[in-house]
């Protein structure tokens, strides 16, 4: 299938931009963090003050609101260890070589913990009461629409031992990967309060800067979201080059950051780092820490030019990285994306490396700038982030694939083939088992992109994903958003698309039934047997060499695509409605004169059942 990704590079240039008003109903929340912290580095407890100013720009009046303690999640009895201990296919990192909860065994100096020890709104006492990983806050008094309140709260915690993304003395040696460690106000959109527990999955935040203050001592090197503001305090490779440095007195250093319009805020530390930057040309300033292991130096300096190469990338063909630095950092327990960074296990080939830093990156967009509500729609910013990242992968690791999807696809088929599958619209914390969440949230939700591009157009597909971003950048866009969008730069009416592909789990199954001979002329007839339309590609391939395309489009599209193969011929068919199951049209030339007839050449449409779609003339 060489000649349809032959034009992909063309696809992938820079797009223009076109503004559109916004629904002037739309409205979220805003959020301003102003942290101070002290690490103990011993006992790796810490003690913090929160305050917080609270805009409510939702036109309802609020008389309570939640916090998230995700810390909670790392105790024996927790929600997160019971999930853990009843799933049939438990999270390998987080359980024994027998699958056994590595949670359920965690001593009391081992465990994880997030408090609340006072609080005050607007300087009078609110009552509040701890629900495992959420705090319930009555208010001293309701929050009025278009409203401010401030909270100030004294909190403290205990960093768990590494289980999952977040904690202390990783496998690789990390001291301290400080991701969902403070009290984090939940979001409250059109829906309502998203107040879930912490059992492991995805996450939602609310837009707002964060001014944070964290002393630790003065030998671990810090990195994460946010412009460090003291350098000149700090050193540790963050001062200008030159510039001398007047480290503060005593044991321990003050590090403070500032991370403006976030929705997170992620650090993590160690007294091991290696601290490189690289200054993009036009472009952010790019932070690498890693551990000082002669093992994994190499691969880190390699990843260094790649990461600016993705950085180039995903800014041409998504949309303009809008901060001033990106951090890739080692820690965590795989591959994790933040605000402005990422924690990533660096213990690895330089391939996995770049593929796993290329994937976090490509979260700044699909996440941390376009911010979904990662527990309802999952697919939306993992599959997303595996379809660009595919693609950059392809690009920029010179991989040089004929079909890069083609692993997502097979993905996607496993699943269907298994049983298993659940509707996308399943909360990500309920899904039967990993497996079934792990395919429909990274394969099926890449191949909503793909197979879109199938459907309107690469082109198209690529212009939708740059007004996309436009048009919902530091927004928390929804389903219906992303289907909007392609709807107005295609033309063509999708609402079937988003129902049948995310809300169902009907598949597409289209097959060739007959070519026969018609008073010299050809007749090719068709079939649906999935319950899933979609428009049809076919191609003709005749005995002399020559190609010729026909296309069936689907009525309910109400519109058709431009031909994909310009160098091809095409005929367009009268539309095939979706309750039809049986199709055919005729080719002007004798059944002896076809050497083969395929439906969708290309390979993007998820056809669950390809044997039944190439035709080959036998005689």
């Amino acid at each position: 299938m060489k000649y349809f990704f032959e034009g992909i590079a063309a696809v992938m240039l820079l797009l223009g931009q076109t503004a559109v008003a916004q629904n002037e109903s739309y409205w979220q929340q805003h959020v301003d963090y102003n942290m101070e912290v002290d690490i103990n580095v011993e006992n790796f407890q810490y003690t913090g003050t929160q305050k917080l100013v609270y805009t409510n720009n939702s036109p309802d009046e609020l008389t309570r609101v939640y916090y998230h303690l995700f810390f909670n999640a790392f105790q024996p009895g927790s929600e997160m260890d019971m999930r853990l201990q009843s799933i049939p296919d438990p999270d390998g990192r987080m359980t024994d070589e027998q699958k056994n909860s590595r949670i359920a065994v965690l001593k009391e100096n081992e465990i994880g913990y997030l408090h609340a020890t006072a609080l005050t709104q607007d300087g009078a006492k609110v009552d509040f009461v701890e629900e495992g990983t959420i705090l319930v806050v009555e208010l001293a008094k309701p929050i009025p629409s278009g409203g401010k309140t401030t909270f100030e709260m004294e909190f403290k915690g205990q960093v768990p031992l590494q289980v999952r993304r977040a904690g202390r003395n990783s496998a690789e040696g990390v001291a301290l990967s400080m991701s969902q460690w403070y009290p984090k106000l939940a979001e409250y959109d059109f829906e309502g309060w998203h107040a879930d527990p912490y059992i492991a999955r995805e996450f939602q935040g609310v837009w707002g800067d964060f001014d944070v203050k964290l002393t630790i001592d003065k030998n671990y090197v810090v990195g994460g979201s946010g412009y460090l503001q003291n350098p000149q305090e700090i050193g540790h490779g963050y001062e200008a080059p030159g510039s001398k440095v007047k480290k503060q007195k005593g044991k321990t250093l003050t590090w403070h950051f500032k991370a403006p319009m976030v929705h997170d805020f992620m650090w993590a530390a160690d007294p091991e780092y290696i601290h490189d930057t690289l200054a993009m040309e036009n472009g952010p300033t790019l932070h690498f820490l890693y551990k000082d292991d002669k093992e994994i130096i190499e691969n880190w300096k390699k990843l260094q030019p790649k990461t600016a190469e993705f950085m180039e990338f995903f800014s041409k063909n998504i949309g303009e990285y809008p901060y001033e630095q990106y951090s890739v950092i080692q820690g965590g327990d795989g591959g994790m994306e933040y605000a402005m960074s990422t924690l990533i296990t660096g213990k690895r080939k330089f391939g996995s490396l770049a593929g796993v830093t290329a994937h976090e990156l490509a979260h700044s967009w699909f996440q941390h700038i376009l911010a979904t509500n990662e527990s309802k729609h999952e697919w939306m910013d993992e599959g997303f982030t595996t379809f660009i990242s595919t693609l950059a992968m392809n690009e920029v690791m010179q991989e040089n694939k004929e079909n890069p999807f083609e692993g997502t696809y097979k993905g996607y088929y496993n699943l269907v083939n298994s049983g298993k599958e659940q509707p996308q619209t399943t909360h990500a914390d309920r899904y039967d088992l990993n497996f079934a969440y792990g395919i429909a949230a990274y394969s099926k939700g890449s191949i909503f992109l793909s197979q879109l591009g199938y459907i309107i157009g690469q082109d198209k597909l690529m212009e939708t994903i740059r007004k996309y971003y436009e048009d919902f950048k530091f927004k928390h866009p929804v389903p219906n958003d992303i289907k909007r969008t392609a709807e107005k730069v295609s033309g063509m009416e999708l609402d079937w698309y988003l129902t049948d592909w995310t809300q169902t789990t009907n598949t597409i199954d289209y097959g060739i039934t007959e070519v026969k001979d018609q008073e010299g002329k050809t007749e090719i007839s068709m079939v649906r047997t999935g319950a899933m339309p979609m428009p049809i590609d076919v191609l003709v391939i005749y005995e002399d060499g020559t190609k010729e395309t026909f296309y069936a489009p689907l009525r309910m599209m109400r519109g058709e695509k431009e031909n994909p193969y310009p160098q091809i011929n095409r005929t367009v068919l009268e539309d095939w409605p979706w309750a039809q199951s049986n199709y055919s049209f005729t080719v002007n030339k004798p059944l002896e004169s076809i050497k083969a007839v395929v439906i969708d050449p290309s390979l993007l449409m998820a056809d669950i059942n390809q044997e039944d779609n190439v035709w080959q003339n036998m005689k």
